[in-house]
């Protein structure tokens, strides 16, 4: 087994690893997502990263269906007049390629510097379906976020915020921070995973020291009110085990233990959840 200490030396190595899980279930015959650059953007390490985790957690169905899920509520946002998505913290993520979008949509990422120049260069042949800009963001600094929303936020009642695969790894005042941020900038829409305390100790149970460079950070028994006590309403929750399930796609175990993974995302009684919000103003 590959060591992923040298994989995974921050959180940005994480964006490999989920790109090898795009990958590996675009080349199926029942694919949930198709994305012909997610290869490239996982290079050699997304798939050591794999490899080096435990066996009984190698599937990514987890990343698969919220990868589905978010394309899904990015598709349905355009249809009700978004013009402008922000997509913070974008890693390697491909959408702005691999989706069916309008030619007039504004796309920005933000991201590490790093982060950045290396997509940057990765997808240099590429054309994305929309106007494409990045930026080299620290999403961390409070100054920071808030300056660059400032900037890029010029039509609130048609902005789109995707924050895929962060908060988990923020401290919980950068959350509450992100959210009240987000929350003053007034925007139409935001998409954020989440996953309540069950879930999350599982989950560092289950991978063990795989993350130990790249800790989750955000904790909550109910993430769903602690964003929405920050001046937001979850308009739409999507739980990733249901989608799974209605996709066909869970193990037969998992489809055994239904009663216990189809909770009430907003009284869970402790069992594990996670899951994708698509949050408006209250």
């Amino acid at each position: 087994m590959v060591s992923t200490e040298t994989l995974i030396n921050d959180v940005s190595d994480t964006a490999r690893w989920a790109a090898a899980y795009r990958a590996i279930e675009s080349s199926r015959k029942d694919a949930l997502i198709c994305d012909p650059f997610a290869d490239r953007m996982a290079g050699t390490s997304g798939y050591e990263i794999i490899q080096a985790a435990p066996k009984k957690v190698r599937s990514g169905l987890g990343v698969v269906v919220r990868t589905k899920i978010i394309d899904d509520l990015i598709q349905d946002s355009l249809a009700h007049g978004c013009t402008r998505v922000l997509n913070l913290a974008a890693g390697l993520d491909t959408r702005p390629y691999r989706l069916d979008l309008p030619a007039e949509l504004t796309w920005i990422e933000a991201d590490l510097p790093r982060l950045v120049a290396e997509k940057t260069q990765l997808l240099a042949d590429e054309t994305p379906k929309c106007r494409l800009e990045r930026h080299q963001v620290d999403l961390s600094d409070a100054a920071t976020l808030r300056s660059f929303l400032k900037s890029a936020v010029v039509d609130p009642a048609q902005t789109l915020v995707i924050t895929e695969g962060l908060i988990q790894y923020l401290e919980d005042e950068q959350v509450s921070e992100l959210a009240s941020a987000l929350r003053a900038a007034n925007i139409q829409w935001w998409i954020v995973d989440v996953m309540n305390t069950t879930m999350q100790n599982g989950m560092e149970k289950s991978y063990g020291t795989m993350f130990e460079n790249a800790p989750f950070r955000f904790a909550s028994d109910d993430p769903i009110a602690y964003l929405e006590e920050r001046g937001w309403t979850a308009t739409d929750l999507e739980s990733v085990y249901t989608h799974a399930r209605r996709a066909g796609r869970l193990p037969l175990k998992m489809r055994l233990l239904s009663s216990l993974l189809e909770s009430d995302p907003r009284n869970t009684g402790g069992r594990p959840w996670a899951g994708v919000l698509r949050m408006s103003p209250a």
